[in-house]
C-alpha cells in the first residue's frame, strides 16, 4: 500500500492507524493477535496504544493494551521491524501516577517499553495537556528520552491551536525536540475542534496528524439508526448524542457515496479522512479480520471532488 511520511518524524506509514484501545477491553488476547496478524498482512504498519488502555474496562488497571501488543510482538518475530508503535504518557494511572512533569514521563516510559517488550517507541505522545507543569519541563524529558534512543519521535493528543502554538515556541526558543505530530478527535460529525487555526497550525508546520475517533465511535458505520440500536455494542452509549437530524442526515450523504462504491458507509468515512488536507492517517479499531479488510478496501477508495464535497457539507 501508499505510505505517507508522518509530518517530519522520518516515518512513513500507510494511511490508516490501528487503534489499540480495543486490546483487552472489547477483544481478547487471541482475537486481538488475529486482527493485528490481519492488519500487518494487509501491508498496515502502524499501532496506536497508551500506558492507560484499557483501564475503564471491568477487572482493568491500565497497561493491558500494551502488554497484549508485546506479547503479539514476542510471538511473531520480525513483526517488530514491520510496525511503528505509538504509545502516550500523562492519563491518570492511579495511585498519582499522572502528567507529564520531568520525573514522571521516564518512569512511564520504562513501564511502557517493559510492557511492549521493545527497546524504543517510535512516537510518544502527550496524552492529555497538563496544566501543572511547564512546556519546558515536558520536553526537556522527551529529549533526554530522545537521545537516549528510547524513543524516535514526540507528539501531543488533545491540544488545542492556542496550546499547540505555545508548546512549538518553547521549544523553538529553548532548542528543544517539537511536537512532530497531534492526535486530535476529528471525523466527519466531529469537525469544530480541528478545522480552523489548529489544522491550519498543523499544515503550516508540517505536523502530522493522525485522528481518533475517526468513525465518531462506531456512529459512521451507519450500524447506530436509532436510540434502539444503542445496545449492540459496548461503545453504543457514546453514540447517542449522534442521533440528531445533522447526524443522520449525513448518514443519508454516507449511504449514497457507499452505494456508488460498493463500499460500507464506515469505508467512506475513513476515506474521506484520508483525503482531508491536514490529515494524515485515521486512527481505527477492529474486532475482528473482516474490519481489518474493510480497513483494507477504506485505504484505497478513491472519493470524487464532487463526493468529497458533498460529505463535508452534509
Amino acid at each position: 500500500m501508499h505510505k505517507r511520511p508522518l509530518g517530519n518524524t522520518g516515518i512513513d506509514i500507510v494511511p490508516l492507524v490501528f487503534g489499540g484501545n480495543v486490546f483487552g477491553w472489547t477483544i481478547d488476547e487471541k482475537t486481538s493477535f488475529a486482527v493485528l496478524d490481519a492488519f500487518v498482512d494487509h501491508g498496515f504498519n502502524a499501532i496506536d496504544t497508551a500506558d492507560v488502555y484499557s483501564a475503564w474496562a471491568d477487572g482493568n488497571k491500565g497497561g493491558e493494551s500494551e502488554t497484549i501488543i508485546g506479547r503479539w510482538l514476542k510471538a511473531r518475530p520480525g513483526a517488530r521491524e514491520k510496525v511503528a508503535i505509538f504509545t502516550k504518557v500523562g492519563a491518570d494511572m492511579g495511585e498519582g501516577n499522572k502528567g507529564l512533569s520531568g520525573a514522571y514521563i521516564p518512569k512511564a516510559l520504562d513501564a511502557s517499553l517493559a510492557r511492549l517488550g521493545t527497546d524504543h517507541i517510535d512516537l510518544y505522545f502527550s496524552h492529555w495537556p497538563d496544566p501543572q507543569t511547564p512546556y519546558a519541563e515536558t520536553l526537556s524529558a522527551y529529549d533526554a528520552a530522545l537521545k537516549a534512543g528510547k524513543i524516535r519521535s514526540v507528539g501531543a493528543s488533545n491540544l488545542d491551536a492556542a496550546q499547540l502554538q505555545e508548546s512549538l515556541k518553547v521549544a523553538k526558543e529553548q532548542g528543544l525536540p517539537a511536537y512532530q505530530v497531534l492526535q486530535p478527535e476529528y471525523n466527519l460529525y466531529d469537525r469544530a475542534s480541528f478545522d480552523g487555526a489548529l489544522r491550519e497550525t498543523c499544515i503550516a508546520n508540517t505536523i502530522g496528524v493522525v485522528t481518533y475517533y475517526s468513525l465518531a465511535s462506531g456512529f459512521l458505520s451507519g450500524k447506530y439508526r436509532s436510540k434502539a440500536d444503542l445496545s449492540q455494542s459496548k461503545r453504543g452509549e457514546k453514540v447517542g448524542k449522534y442521533l440528531d437530524q445533522r447526524g443522520l442526515a449525513l448518514l443519508d450523504v454516507l449511504d449514497g457515496v457507499a452505494a456508488d462504491h460498493g463500499a460500507k458507509p464506515a469505508e467512506v468515512a475513513l476515506a474521506w479522512l484520508i483525503a482531508r488536507e491536514g490529515v494524515t492517517a485515521p486512527i481505527a479499531s477492529a474486532t475482528s479480520v473482516a474490519q481489518v479488510e474493510s480497513f483494507a478496501r477504506a485505504a484505497t477508495l478513491k472519493l470524487s471532488a464532487a463526493q468529497v464535497k458533498a460529505l463535508s457539507e452534509a
